[in-house]
Formats: C-alpha cells, sequence, structure tokens
C-alpha cells in the first residue's frame, strides 16, 4: 500500500484556517493542527472555560466543533484547499465525560470519492488514554 503525501503542509493549513475560518480564533489559539496527511489529522483543542457545560464536563457542542473542524482538516490534507467542502452527515457517540482539559481528535477517511468522503474521528482527553467520543461523518466535494 503507498501511502500519499498531504495536499498542504501545516503551514498552509493554519494559514487557510486563519484566512477563511477566522471564527475558530475567536477565544485564542484554541485549534491546532499537530499532524496532516493524505486523509489523516491529528487535532488539539485547548481547553477553555467557554467550553464548559454545568456539571464541570466539556460539552457536546464544543466536542462536536473540534470534531468537525478535524475532519474537514483531514480531508482538505487529502484534496487540497476546496473551501466549499461541507458536512452531510454527521453522528457521535459520547463514550464518557470528558475533564475540563485539551481534548485530542485523530482522524482518518475511510473512502474519499469525487463528490463524497467518509471518514472517522476518535476524541480523547489530554493526559486520559481511553476515548471520549467517536464520531463518523460525511462530507460533500463540490464539484470543480
Amino acid at each position: 500500500m503507498t501511502i500519499q503525501p498531504a495536499a498542504l503542509s501545516l503551514d498552509e493549513i493554519d494559514a487557510f484556517l486563519r484566512r477563511d475560518f477566522p471564527q475558530l480564533y475567536v477565544h485564542g489559539e484554541i485549534y491546532t493542527v499537530q499532524e496532516i496527511g493524505h486523509g489523516t489529522c491529528r487535532m488539539r483543542m485547548a481547553y477553555h472555560e467557554s467550553q464548559l457545560r454545568p456539571g464541570g464536563t466539556i460539552s457536546g457542542p464544543a466536542m462536536m466543533a473540534l470534531a468537525d473542524v478535524a475532519l474537514y482538516v483531514a480531508l482538505l490534507g487529502a484534496i487540497g484547499e476546496v473551501v466549499l467542502a461541507v458536512t452531510t452527515h454527521f453522528s457521535i457517540n459520547f463514550l464518557k465525560k470528558p475533564e475540563p482539559r485539551g481534548l485530542i481528535a485523530e482522524c482518518r477517511y475511510f473512502k474519499i470519492g469525487k463528490t463524497l468522503a467518509v471518514g472517522e474521528a476518535t476524541l480523547f482527553s489530554e493526559g486520559d488514554e481511553g476515548p471520549v467520543a467517536h464520531v463518523t461523518a460525511t462530507y460533500a466535494i463540490p464539484r470543480p
């Protein structure tokens, strides 16, 4: 099996996100792409108090945002800067309560076609080995 290189470097994806998705940085340097490959990504979401829900846990919407952004980045690692690739299906299983600390998303794609891509993300709390959530998602890729 041949491993294809990423279509974008870490610096290129960082510049792209800052330019086209400035809303990711409203609370500062929250999202960091740690690794990018052809259809793979490892992304960190730093802890911020805005992510908490009652009970002192990271909220579902915060975890969903991390997974969605990380899966988008992993897709761009395969297809390059395609701004209008959009989520068409998103399913999350919350597995355990994430403590108020940074989260890591590890993503990979099963299939990247001409118009659809299907992938998964597993979310982990920093310092904890077991996953806190598992996501499957489909993205629509616009025709050129």
